[in-house]
């Protein structure tokens, strides 16, 4: 027997979302597929605050960091729900549309149970919407992933960090501390 899974387009997602039909339901959109994100953990949930208000206090107006909000990527059919998304400001701010890749600096997702889902098909969802940097924190090791360069739908370099300083693409004056960033 042959399973086919349903397909959704960005437009019949958003209509279920306004329509209340998948309210209370932690679900985002990749590659035309709705799929069910875990619920977060203790650490998770406190390293993200955390991490969300130390890059808030580093890039001040320079950037907005959105947490946990959809971020619209045609080109992949895909409405995830990054932990950070680090966006352009905007005047009218984001009442009337999602950040699309335009107007994403980097992205950071921070994972324990759905490390797998994050390192592969996150990750190639990013790529392939030109997302120039992608974090992944590793809860299980307390290290961070980072993914630059996207060619062909996949990263071309991937670097591990548990400590040091690290300046974003978007803003290579800015120096992260990773020991900071990962609570160390």
């Amino acid at each position: 027997m042959t399973v086919t899974l349903a397909k959704f387009t960005l437009d019949q997602y958003d209509r279920m979302v306004a329509a209340g039909i998948l309210a209370n339901c932690p679900v985002e959109l990749l590659n035309g597929e709705i799929v069910e994100m875990p619920s977060e953990g203790t650490t998770h949930a406190d390293l993200s605050s955390d991490a969300g208000d130390y890059l808030r206090q580093l890039l001040g107006d320079r950037a907005k960091v959105r947490e946990g909000h959809p971020i619209t990527l045609p080109e992949t059919n895909s409405e995830p729900e990054p932990d950070l998304a680090i966006v352009r400001r905007r005047a009218a701010g984001y009442g009337d549309r999602h950040p699309d890749p335009a107007d994403v600096f980097w992205l950071i997702e921070l994972a324990n149970t759905s490390l797998g889902k994050d390192l592969e098909e996150k990750s190639q969802v990013y790529a392939k919407s030109q997302i120039r940097e992608y974090w992944m924190v590793n809860l299980r090791q307390m290290e961070l992933v980072v993914k630059r360069n996207p060619v062909d739908g996949e990263y071309r370099s991937t670097m591990t960090l548990t400590a040091g300083e690290l300046s974003p693409l978007a803003f290579p004056d800015l120096v992260i501390s990773v020991t900071r960033l990962l609570k160390r």
